[in-house]
């Protein structure tokens, strides 16, 4: 259960998505592991969100995960994300859900978690992200900047949708797609803000480490926070 008093989840919720610049996506039990060390390691090292994505294990398992997930943002002051299933992220008290162009809308899911839940969505071409300002989000992702076992067979989008979407997102958004400590800094020269991963944190011999070093990519930007 969030330790947030229910009259202050929603504005808190905005005010930390407004302030948040790395988002770390992960699944219910990484390789095969609990999750807590790598989830403690991750928001030690400066994730701001974390992403529950699980497509295979069954929904029990996935809810038992989640209490960790819900434990250790709160510990952190973080945001605790759902992806797809807006039920689920109800059954495990998130702080929101994640949905993709192919999953529950975002307006079920804003029906489903009501206007103080953080909602958010996929986008991969200019078409989505222009479409999402119609959509009752409160952030997009952009992607994937490059092609990532990830989201097998979707062809990275590049620098030049990230490009785009800093000349004018309708919504906050997070780049994400193959970024890492190595190349984090070409997406910030591209106008990203906010950075978005999934493999470089969680497939890191040191996931706090790497966490920092993303947040160091996105040092040229100062320390007010993105807004938006």
């Amino acid at each position: 259960m969030s330790l947030a008093p229910p009259e202050a989840r929603g504005p808190l919720r905005r005010e930390r998505l407004r302030t948040a610049r790395l988002y770390f996506v992960c699944e219910a039990m990484p390789g095969g592991r609990d999750p807590e060390a790598l989830l403690h390691a991750a928001l030690t090292g400066g994730a701001d969100i974390v992403q529950l994505r699980e497509k295979d294990l069954p929904r029990e398992e996935i809810e038992r995960a989640a209490q960790t997930f819900r434990r250790l943002c709160d510990t952190h002051s973080a945001l605790f994300v759902v992806n797809d299933d807006p039920w689920l992220a109800r059954s495990c008290d998130a702080d929101g859900v994640h949905v993709g162009q192919d999953d529950s809308s975002p307006a079920e899911a804003r029906e489903v978690l009501g206007p103080e839940a953080i909602v958010g969505l996929s986008t991969h071409s200019e078409e989505q992200l222009a479409a999402s300002a119609s959509q009752p989000v409160d952030y997009v992702s952009v992607g994937p900047v490059w092609e990532t076992p990830t989201k097998a067979g979707r062809p990275g989008v590049g620098l030049g949708l990230v490009e785009h979407a800093a000349a004018g997102a309708p919504h906050p958004f997070f780049a994400i797609g193959g970024i890492d400590p190595g190349n984090a800094a070409d997406v910030v020269a591209a106008g990203a803000q906010r950075l978005g991963v999934v493999r470089a944190i969680r497939d890191a011999k040191d996931p706090a480490a790497i966490a920092e070093a993303l947040r160091g990519a996105l040092a040229p930007l100062g320390e007010a926070a993105p807004g938006g």
